[in-house]
């Protein structure tokens, strides 16, 4: 099988510097279609990132991107995009409004200095009556939340999980396994896991899929655009709000997620990136 040659970038989303934020893997396709499944498999797993993005260009204005871990596809991947945006406006390939098409559905995306994405319309998958094993999972016992644990869709299905403070946070040592486990059987991606502080942040926040390969992730666009339709929902914000994430604290790579909902219930989810490194896949 001949392949055209793909250009390859490791881009750091959700910061403007090299090595803070949350790395993704950016390939640049020419063409009409995309490789093979496997072969996207297999660059994914050979960039080692938790998600690489594979763009196709139909023109400055509309583009279309899969998204895969070095374990399998998923719908939509928030840095990555984030990600490739900023790539593509560095390289002077996309600008202003864009229309972005994913498994997902059709995203709007305002290609600049800082990128902001429209997320998918979120909604409430699931409640959990009983989350004494989901707290476990996470080394926590005999806690009662203030806010229920639920499972909240934008792109992707995520747990919404609070713990008491920012200290505990830090300080948790999940059960990957377990947490595996309890994704699979509630056809979720990841625990999402976060804790209210008075330091300007809206919230700090940990996000854990091991199901999918990625035992932590410093940044995740999705999981907080969900975190933030489920904080409005639990009476945490008004119709309208704008929300300021930090996440990846404990891992060294503090990033920083900003979130916008509006009264339509449209979220956009933004932040900047830096490219580290790129290349050819020969």
């Amino acid at each position: 099988m001949v392949l055209k040659p793909m250009k390859y970038y490791i881009v750091d989303a959700f910061t403007d510097q090299p090595f803070g934020g949350n790395p993704a893997g950016v390939v640049l396709l020419e063409g009409e279609a995309f490789p093979e499944e496997k072969l996207m498999l297999q660059i994914a797993a050979e960039l080692r990132y938790s998600e690489t993005a594979f763009v196709r260009r139909h023109s400055e204005k509309e583009f279309t991107i899969r998204y895969f871990t070095p374990k399998a596809e998923v719908e939509l991947c928030g840095h990555a995009t984030i990600a490739s945006f900023a790539l593509l406006h560095q390289k002077g390939l996309a600008s202003g409004k864009c229309l972005c098409h994913t498994l997902a559905g059709d995203l709007t995306i305002e290609a600049g200095k800082q990128v902001m994405m429209q997320m998918a319309q979120p909604r409430i998958v699931a409640s959990v009556e009983n989350a004494d094993e989901i707290y476990k999972a996470l080394g926590i016992n005999d806690f009662r939340p203030q806010m229920p644990v639920q499972i909240v869709y934008a792109g992707l299905p995520d747990f919404m999980i609070q713990v008491p403070d920012v200290a505990v946070l830090q300080s948790l040592k999940p059960d990957m396994e377990a947490i595996a486990d309890i994704t699979k059987r509630h056809e979720a991606v990841s625990f999402h896991v976060f804790a209210f502080s008075n330091d300007g942040y809206t919230a700090h926040v940990r996000d854990f899929a091991p199901l999918y390969g990625v035992p932590e992730e410093s940044a995740t666009g999705t999981a907080n655009a969900a975190l933030t339709y489920y904080l409005q929902q639990c009476g945490c914000l008004g119709s309208e709000a704008e929300c300021t994430f930090i996440q990846g604290e404990a891992m060294g790579r503090p990033s920083v997620v900003a979130t916008r909902i509006q009264s339509d219930g449209n979220i956009y989810v933004g932040g900047t990136a830096a490219i580290v490194a790129e290349g050819n896949l020969l």
